[in-house]
């Protein structure tokens, strides 16, 4: 039974995603972390997305009804002028990179796409936008490590790009012991990115 409500389900996310080398770069200033850190659950680069909404579990009946209305809002948005910059934590446990740039225009992105998907009758848990990028959790017990990984970032500044898709995420978030890892289920050009 279980197989089956897992099957007929899939954790969803919307998001932007940064290009391979603005990821690189901040992969880069990482290096440090990464070997000073190895036993934090780093989360793969190509997993490296920036949320604008998360809906959570929702049949895959329901994603794919929102399909062709995020298509369309992908069509008639202008991308955004981001950067990856500094780094932080919350709670000690999981690392983050923040976000420069254009960040009126993502707050607003993000408010258009959780309207969009409200009016088609997803149902979600609506939290307050906090722009970032997560790069890793830390195991319990090691609150440390988190907290000096993100203290060796305070100084990282990225290039700045432009954000041209708007993605449709999937997770496999819960199913099973390994690490998460996410997927596009689909992603739209925004109108000048074509």
């Amino acid at each position: 039974m279980n197989e089956q409500i897992q099957a007929a389900t899939v954790r969803v996310f919307i998001a932007l995603a940064p290009p391979d080398d603005a990821k690189e770069e901040l992969a880069q200033a990482l290096r440090p972390a990464y070997d000073a850190y190895p036993r934090m659950r780093w989360n793969r680069i190509e997993d490296w997305h920036i949320t604008l909404a998360f809906l959570g579990e929702l049949p895959r009946s329901a994603v794919s009804l929102l399909r062709p209305p995020l298509a369309e809002f992908a069509a008639r948005r202008h991308p955004l002028h981001l950067a990856l910059c500094g780094g932080g934590h919350f709670d000690e446990r999981v690392l983050w990179s923040g976000i420069g740039g254009d960040l009126e225009g993502l707050r607003l992105l993000a408010g258009e796409v959780r309207a969009l998907v409200g009016e088609h009758g997803v149902t979600f848990m609506d939290r307050p936008l906090n722009p970032h990028l997560t790069l890793a959790r830390s195991r319990r017990g090691d609150a440390s490590s988190v907290v000096q990984a993100a203290a060796g970032l305070s100084e990282f500044t990225g290039r700045t790009w432009q954000a041209e898709r708007l993605h449709l995420v999937g997770s496999n978030f819960g199913r099973g012991p390994g690490p998460i890892h996410y997927r596009d289920i689909e992603a739209w050009p925004f109108s000048s990115a074509r």
